[in-house]
């Protein structure tokens, strides 16, 4: 019975022993609790505080930015209104402008008029002039008329595509007649060149080839097959035959072609119209001789068809100027 009692007093110490711990453990939490809790409300406050002064900032920074912004706008808005008030007086000019071009414009159509009109004038009379011409020459192929007192001939030929595929016949025959026109014994030499400058016999380039029936035929079976084209501007090959032949001898040239092409030699003449530039290098060279005549006169042949869009008309006004100017004749030829 004693054993069983002395048991249960040890039971109960020990119960209080770990109530007792139990609640130390609470209060020494308690107590620990109440010490860090002024330094952390402490600690919060500076970082509140921190954060108040850091906004503050931020937002007088975003103020300024904002009275800037404001200033700028109003910039804006006086430049857009200032480029309004350009833009509505630039559309008055135009406006003028217009109205002045409009008025213009009418009145260049109708100078416009005027001058397409004189230009058909004008080709009517070069029409009138060819025909008359044309008349004029009755044998419509045949040099009548043509002064044969020269002792040499230089053929300047435009041996162009429009020329070989249209009247390259016609001109052969041409170049017979003429050539049949002069006594036999008269003339000393011949030549023959493109209205480029090329020879048709480059052996004989810068000599006269000599006058004989074998010499004629060869000329006119050589044409047949004459290579390179020229250009149709006869200028280089005049330039040739008078600073190469007529030195001291009595020439005569004869120009045979269908167009001019406008696209003068400057180093020749120091011209840019071809039918002034062929004036100037012929006048140069042309002198009287003791007789009071002419050692260069120039003839020309206009091959007229219609075949082509150049400038035929040109070609005969340079022919009719250059040879009233240098003792000879113009025939034309209609196909």
């Amino acid at each position: 019975m004693r054993k069983q009692k002395r048991n249960m007093e040890t039971f109960n110490l020990s119960f209080l022993d770990v109530v007792c711990c139990g609640f130390g453990a609470v209060i020494l939490l308690l107590v620990i609790t109440k010490i860090y809790e002024p330094i952390t409300i402490e600690k919060s406050k500076e970082e509140l505080q921190s954060l108040v002064t850091k906004l503050a900032q931020e937002l007088e920074v975003i103020r300024g930015d904002s009275v800037t912004m404001n200033r700028r706008l109003t910039e804006i808005t006086e430049q857009i209104s200032e480029n309004n008030d350009k833009n509505n007086k630039l559309q008055g000019d135009l406006s003028i402008i217009q109205g002045e071009f409009n008025s213009t414009k009418s009145m260049s159509d109708e100078q416009l008029t005027d001058r397409d009109s004189l230009f058909l004038l004008k080709q009517q009379l070069t029409d009138i002039q060819v025909r008359l011409q044309t008349e004029i020459d009755a044998s419509n192929s045949r040099a009548v008329g043509i002064p044969i007192d020269s002792e040499y001939i230089i053929f300047v030929i435009d041996n162009s595509g429009s020329m070989v595929n249209n009247v390259w016949g016609d001109l052969k025959l041409s170049m017979v007649q003429i050539l049949d026109a002069f006594p036999k014994d008269q003339l000393k030499g011949l030549q023959v060149i493109s209205c480029n400058g090329d020879y048709l016999f480059p052996t004989f380039a810068n000599q006269w080839i000599v006058d004989t029936d074998k010499t004629r035929s060869n000329i006119i079976q050589a044409l047949n097959n004459w290579v390179p084209p020229c250009d149709s501007n006869p200028v280089d090959g005049i330039n040739l035959a008078v600073t190469e032949f007529a030195k001291s001898n009595k020439i005569a040239i004869w120009i045979l072609g269908d167009d001019l092409l406008q696209d003068a030699r400057p180093q020749y003449c120091g011209r840019s119209d071809s039918a002034e530039c062929i004036r100037a290098i012929v006048s140069k060279y042309n002198k009287l001789d003791a007789k009071g005549e002419p050692m260069i006169r120039v003839h020309g042949k206009a091959f007229r068809h219609g075949n082509y869009v150049g400038n035929p008309d040109g070609f005969f006004n340079m022919l009719r100027v250059v040879a009233n100017e240098n003792y000879g004749a113009v025939v034309v030829e209609s196909n």
